[in-house]
């Protein structure tokens, strides 16, 4: 008999509420040893991150300069945009709801907790070869460089370390992220601040739920018009797409349905099969509005400050972040974990809470983003039939053969 998988949310599900009641009974010494392994978790992961940003980053640009031009180049700033959109437009009913929905809710620092915060046996410390910011600032100006020469080998050299970040991805960092939450929530609970955060965890997950609809009723509203289609019976095609990525939790895994739904929306097959493979790389308006959200929130808990202008910085280099995101459940978050830690200080008690609350909403993200797809197809085959591009069709025949 075929042995049946368990999935990563469940094992995320399962390690939260294993923390909370070990958490409630185990001895000091034990806490510490998995506090222990947490601190060599989280050093791994400062330690990793530059080299995900540049390996992932860098061979997503590079590919950008290739493929079918113009029609390419539309197809990502629209992705890029709409991304963009739903950032500012999580920030926005963030701002506006959070004030009364979390007035309650506050996570106090450990070391000021009710009950004597412990410490790790030890820490290994691993310093990272660069810092974010500089991984990025590399990572652009190497994929840049590479789409314009179309040099193959160092190409191809990037192709192998993108390889092996995925490998480490979904080898290490992923089957590990389960411990690594068991021992954040083993110590929130030990702590005695757990009921506040699992309240919160409740009150988010539903107004995403809500602003995922919203958004894509936004964005078929916006296809509907620049394609003269009913914007309801465009979201209705599209239905099957959402249900699909709502069970897979891969954009990847769903694009077959997506494509097919697509077309029944009356999108060109070529561009069709163009444009959705493609988005479901690049645009991750779901991701983006979860990330965007959960981190306000723990902000908001923490008594961080939150401003427009450090949020607004933060949304532009997410959009640009999530091109590099491994299609794989959670890579996204892993794609932002940098960007958190450098731009909005986030520290390992805060990036584990992020972790927890991007995958317990993983499918609800998912099911965004390829739905959202269905409407960037729309109005790219609007743009393509103004624009009579016949010959850029056949050069997208091309990429797919060679996709």
């Amino acid at each position: 008999m075929k042995k049946k998988k368990i999935g990563l949310l469940p094992k995320i599900v399962i390690a939260i509420a294993l923390g909370i009641a070990c958490g409630l009974f185990f001895p000091g010494w034990l806490v510490r040893i998995f506090l222990t392994i947490n601190g060599l978790f989280s050093n791994f992961l400062g330690f990793i991150i530059p080299l995900l940003i540049l390996g992932l980053v860098a061979p997503g640009i590079a590919d950008l300069g290739k493929g079918a031009g113009k029609l390419l180049l539309i197809t990502a700033l629209l992705a890029y945009g709409f991304t963009l959109f739903s950032g500012f437009f999580t920030y926005f009913a963030s701002d506006l709801s959070y004030p009364w929905l979390l007035k309650d809710a506050e996570l106090q620092p450990l070391e000021t907790a009710a009950v004597e915060p412990l410490s790790p046996y030890f820490t290994v410390m691993m310093p990272p070869l660069m810092d974010v910011m500089t991984s990025l600032v590399l990572a652009f100006t190497l994929g840049l460089g590479m789409s314009v020469i179309n040099g193959a080998t160092l190409k191809g050299a990037m192709e192998d370390f993108k390889d092996i970040i995925n490998k480490v991805i979904t080898g290490v960092i992923i089957p590990l992220l389960p411990l690594y939450i068991f021992g954040i929530f083993l110590n929130i609970s030990n702590s005695g601040q757990v009921s506040g955060v699992l309240g919160v965890f409740v009150k988010i997950i539903v107004m995403i739920f809500f602003l995922t609809i919203v958004l894509l009723f936004i964005q078929f509203f916006i296809a509907g018009i620049v394609s003269k289609k009913n914007p309801f019976r465009l979201f209705r095609n599209m239905l099957p797409a959402y249900m699909t990525a709502l069970g897979t939790q891969s954009s990847a895994a769903t694009i077959p349905v997506t494509l097919e739904q697509t077309i029944k929306n009356g999108v060109n097959r070529e561009l069709a099969a163009f444009v959705i493979p493609l988005c479901a790389t690049i645009h991750l308006s779901g991701s983006t509005m979860k990330i965007v959200a959960c981190a306000m929130a723990i902000m908001l808990m923490s008594g961080m400050p939150i401003s427009f202008g450090v949020m607004a910085g933060f949304i532009f280099m997410l959009g640009i972040a999530m091109v590099a995101a491994p299609g794989v459940p959670g890579g996204a978050i892993m794609a932002a974990l940098g960007l958190l830690q450098s731009m909005l200080g986030f520290d390992e008690t805060a990036q584990g809470l992020m972790i927890a609350l991007y995958i317990a909403m993983d499918s609800f993200g998912t099911a965004c983003n390829v739905t959202g797809d269905g409407a960037i197809a729309v109005i790219m085959d609007r743009i393509n039939k103004k624009s009579n591009h016949t010959g850029t069709l056949e050069e997208l025949e091309e990429v797919v053969v060679v996709e």
